[in-house]
């Protein structure tokens, strides 16, 4: 039972770091309607940012604050550049526009800031934290439980900002309806560039915390497909839908990588090894056959 808990435990702690990369989705998909199909790709010039500044001689603190300002910078551009001069055009178009923002951010970065693969130091030791394994005898990671009080705390700020703050209302009237917001007179180009900015934020802090745990590499760039189960299950408009649906994908995918092979082998024998790296797309694909809109999710009906 304390392997089985212990398990429980990882994934939820993996999940909420799926949830991280999900959230930059939700917020752009909520404020624009559009799949940022780059998000991993920012994620990933984040983390590389940060280390480039550090190489450039600059201290931490001030190497996230510079991270932070070009982020916003790419986000800022990107609506003002590329998704703002296809407003109105079919969601296909957006999407693949994302992808090939995707490209050039994967490009582009490690021109800027090299492309060695390189620690980020948060003075965080990703070890079991002693209290906890000498009381419970179960391993919880200083890091993983340090990147998840961080993650928590982004998602209350970002709750607070939507519900409490003239911006944060501005956002939730364009996410419902652009055009009785431009009615309002709302500024639909200023909210787009500022969903941008904090999907930027959103993203630096993903990079600092992936690449602390696993390193700066461009397989940052990939954690945005772990992400879209993750959507698929909490719903592409839901904030908490995002979190609710990466802790279910992160534990899930823990317990099918402990659980699953050994039963496949006992029935067809051979090697059923990486089961975590495909599971989550299964799960995901029949939770699409059940509730095609997410847990949280709102239900598209067109009228004819």
């Amino acid at each position: 039972m304390q392997f089985f808990i212990e398990i429980v435990i990882s994934g939820i702690l993996s999940g909420l770091m799926y949830s991280l990369v999900a959230l930059g989705f939700v917020l752009i998909f909520k404020a624009s309607g559009v799949l940022n199909f780059a998000q991993g790709a920012m994620v990933y010039s984040a983390a590389l940012a940060v280390v480039g500044f550090i190489d450039y001689g600059l201290p931490m603190w001030l190497a996230v604050i510079a991270a932070f300002i070009f982020m916003v910078i790419v986000g800022i551009c990107t609506e003002k550049f590329v998704l703002g001069k296809l407003v109105n055009q079919p969601p296909i178009t957006l999407f693949m526009a994302t992808i090939g923002l995707s490209f050039f951010l994967d490009g582009l970065s490690p021109i800027l800031f090299g492309n060695e693969v390189r620690p980020i130091d948060l003075g965080i030791v990703d070890e079991p934290i002693q209290s906890v394994m000498e009381l419970t005898g179960i391993g919880i990671s200083k890091l993983d439980l340090f990147s998840s009080g961080i993650i928590i705390l982004l998602v209350i700020l970002l709750a607070l900002l939507f519900q409490y703050t003239k911006v944060g209302r501005a956002l939730r009237a364009v996410a419902d309806d652009h055009q009785a917001a431009l009615s309002l007179g709302i500024p639909l180009e200023n909210i787009w560039a500022i969903v941008w900015a904090i999907a930027g934020f959103v993203a630096l802090v993903a990079g600092l915390l992936w690449g602390s745990r696993n390193g700066v590499q461009f397989a940052l760039s990939l954690t945005a497909l772990k992400a879209l189960p993750v959507l698929i299950l909490g719903g592409f408009t839901s904030v908490p839908g995002a979190i609710v649906g990466g802790i279910i994908i992160g534990v899930s995918e823990k317990l099918a990588e402990i659980y699953i092979p050994p039963v496949l082998q006992d029935a067809f024998g051979g090697n059923f090894g990486g089961i975590e790296g495909w599971f989550p797309y299964i799960f995901a694909l029949v939770f699409l056959l059940v509730r095609p809109e997410g847990l949280f999710g709102e239900k598209h009906i067109d009228r004819v």
